[in-house]
């Protein structure tokens, strides 16, 4: 909501390749639109405190400001930098740090390096999806002065890194096989990964690169839900095997 109030009010999405923006498009007015992404704003902020306080971590608070000021300016105020080549960037830091790793500490109360990985991989791939997003709109970016990072690194490089990004998590995969060999269980995403990077490295373009967001996304689904389903039984056998409850460390 928040970046489709401040790119359709820029007149960023007047030409949109994508699917259909509520702001853009006029289907909705640009202050309804902006209500609804403090309303999803607020929502978080409620539910992130509460939980904060449930991890005994009200240190917390701080950081999801910081996530709700980082959506925000992503495209909005004077100086977005979305528009300055960082949005792949933010996305990795809140999408991959932030949200694994944050999970994992409000859960457990302490951050694994499987767990450190394991945030490293989604954020990679989290990326991937952004930059896809940026390639497919690389002319009529380029033409409103976005200056993103598929623009300021040009088509070419910017699908090899799309490429890097991708197939990243399968790497982090035989990584985290040295703790469970369960993990390379995500290698089974793998073939719709290799589809998309198929298709971006084929020359897709404008409406083509569409189905790679869901691809993507799917890939990126996959890998986790068997990453950590790999990794919970792992714990179970582990923890079961030693005849005790796994400890919960809060503050550590």
């Amino acid at each position: 909501y928040a970046n489709d109030y401040s790119d359709g009010i820029r007149g960023t999405d007047d030409d949109r390749t994508g699917p259909t923006r509520l702001t853009g498009s006029g289907l909705a007015k640009p202050e309804h639109v902006k209500l609804a992404a403090f309303i999803a704003f607020g929502a978080a902020a409620v539910f992130g405190v509460v939980l904060s306080a449930m991890a005994g971590a009200m240190w917390l608070v701080l950081v999801g400001a910081l996530c709700i000021a980082a959506a925000w300016f992503y495209t909005g105020g004077e100086s977005p930098y979305g528009y300055s080549g960082l949005g792949e960037v933010s996305v990795f830091i809140f999408f991959g740090l932030v949200a694994v790793i944050g999970t994992e500490y409000t859960q457990s109360g302490h951050v694994s390096w499987e767990g450190f990985l394991c945030a490293l991989a989604i954020g990679a791939i989290s990326a991937s999806v952004n930059l896809a997003n940026n390639i497919r709109d690389i002319p009529t970016d380029a033409a409103a002065g976005k200056r993103t990072l598929a623009v300021r690194l040009g088509d070419d490089r910017s699908r090899t890194l799309f490429t890097v990004l991708t197939l990243f998590p399968f790497f982090i995969s035989l990584v985290l096989s040295m703790t469970t060999v369960a993990s390379l269980a995500a290698l089974v995403a793998l073939p719709l990964a290799v589809a998309s990077v198929l298709k971006v490295r084929g020359g897709a373009s404008g409406k083509e690169l569409i189905p790679v967001l869901g691809m993507n996304g799917k890939t990126m689904l996959a890998w986790a839900i068997v990453t950590a389903v790999a990794f919970a039984w792992f714990g179970w056998e582990f923890w079961v095997g030693v005849g005790e409850a796994v400890p919960y460390t809060a503050g550590v």
